[in-house]
């Protein structure tokens, strides 16, 4: 990384001291001729949230998703199920909830059913700042890995979505880097940290042998750039570092880079 002083924390705007809304979404993976593939849908330029960018399937817990008619298909008590998320102390209708709630997403936009929990395997949990440099609303987001499943083919829903790509990890960097895609830092730090891997068994084993890291993004003005910081960061409260890749990126020309350029992706 490169040598920085380190600027003054950003200062929340109070409007934005609410509370982040649960949230879930799924990292689906392939393997295919090019290597590990993983699936970016575009939300519709329309909507509230994140119109026109790349994401990864997913959206808001709603309240049925903590139904106890989804017992049988978690197949795992509320104890496990706080475990695998490495939430202990998490209340249990929320952990069955966020489960549910990311393959009922990915059914909803990409047409892709799972059988049961055990086909999802927790990854990352981030919790967006306040004062978001991208939209408006603040969530507490858990995303979980996922196998395309045998014989499944991707269908897009195409009220909130208008184009899905399955691309590998770099690619999805080299276009991002071109402005071709617009992706968020949820989404390039995922990125980032598929592009380690070559196959959908090494990113599943890895995931298996941690805990899902916490990721809740520091911004701070960096001169006339907007920038954030994650953890294992200079700047950042929490020093040991939770994810491969940069641990800030700031905003250049509408576009969040690393401090070290297109290098910067694979420190």
């Amino acid at each position: 990384m490169s040598t920085f002083a380190a600027p003054a924390p950003e200062q929340a705007h109070p409007a934005a001291e609410d509370t982040p809304r649960p949230a879930a979404s799924v990292v689906l993976l392939r393997d295919s001729p090019a290597g590990l593939e993983v699936l970016l849908l575009r939300r519709a330029g329309g909507a509230r949230e994140l119109g026109g960018m790349y994401v990864f399937p997913g959206g808001k817990v709603d309240p049925d998703d903590a139904d106890e008619r989804w017992r049988g298909w978690l197949g795992a008590d509320d104890t496990t199920l706080r475990a695998r998320l490495g939430e202990p102390g998490l209340d249990a209708a929320l952990a069955r909830a966020l489960y549910v709630a990311a393959a009922r997403e990915l059914r909803e936009e990409a047409g892709v059913a799972l059988p049961g929990a055990q086909t999802l395997r927790p990854w990352a949990r981030w919790i967006t700042p306040r004062n978001p440099v991208v939209g408006a609303q603040r969530f507490d987001t858990r995303f979980f890995l996922a196998r395309l499943p045998a014989g499944a083919e991707m269908q897009r829903d195409t009220f909130e979505t208008t184009a899905a790509l399955w691309t590998t990890p770099q690619q999805a960097l080299q276009r991002y880097w071109a402005r071709e895609l617009e992706l968020i830092p949820p989404q390039l730090m995922g990125l980032a940290h598929l592009a380690r891997h070559a196959t959908v068994d090494s990113v599943w084993d890895e995931a298996g042998r941690r805990m899902p890291p916490c990721v809740e993004p520091v911004q701070f003005r960096d001169g006339e750039h907007r920038a954030m910081c994650y953890p294992g960061d200079p700047q950042h409260p929490v020093r040991e570092r939770a994810l491969p890749g940069p641990t800030r990126l700031r905003l250049v020309d509408g576009r969040f880079e690393p401090y070290d350029g297109w290098q910067g992706w694979w420190a």
